[in-house]
């Protein structure tokens, strides 16, 4: 279930010292939530349990991010980026998120389980720069196409770099 909040310019920051912490399903649905997570997004905790971790998608992210996640994540391997969230008043946030795969002590698979900080401002506008021009490749390609396409620019924009993606995440966060 996706928020239908509508967007602000309203800005809420981390401090330097919080962390947001966050579990959920292996379909997404939030399982754990610390309180810093409910401070910054306004949300109560249940309000956010059992719900898609999408009810914070901002619309400024683009599709092909999560889905350039996701497949991450599926293939078993950690997923860091930055990520611009809706709160529950229509504010944002950014964070420097690391996203993992949760398995329990068998090695089963449970979920996942994400902690997020403050990202650096030159990572925030790196990104948003980035993720702006992401949108508008997918509102030209179309819905069906949108991820594919938005993906397609990020690889290119790598290789162009020389840089994998963990590689160009982690240099945006040192400035």
């Amino acid at each position: 279930m996706k928020s239908k909040t509508v967007p602000t310019q309203k800005e809420v920051t981390l401090g330097e010292d919080e962390f947001i912490v966050s579990k959920t399903d292996g379909t997404g649905k939030i399982t754990y939530i610390n309180r810093v997570f409910m401070q910054i997004s306004g949300y109560a905790e249940a309000e956010l349990l059992n719900k898609q971790h999408n009810i914070i998608r901002h619309p400024d992210m683009p599709r092909g991010v999560f889905k350039f996640m996701w497949d991450t994540l599926k293939g078993g391997d950690e997923f860091i980026g930055f990520v611009k969230n809706l709160c529950k008043d229509g504010g944002y946030y950014w964070v420097f998120a690391h996203v993992t795969p949760d398995f329990d002590a068998n090695g089963n698979f449970r979920g996942y389980y994400s902690v997020r900080r403050k990202p650096s401002m030159a990572a925030v506008e790196t990104a948003s720069n980035l993720y702006q021009e992401m949108i508008k490749i997918e509102q030209r390609a179309g819905s069906r196409d949108a991820c594919e396409a938005s993906i397609k620019f990020l690889k290119d924009a790598l290789k162009e770099r020389n840089l994998s993606y963990t590689d160009f995440v982690l240099q945006m966060d040192i400035y």
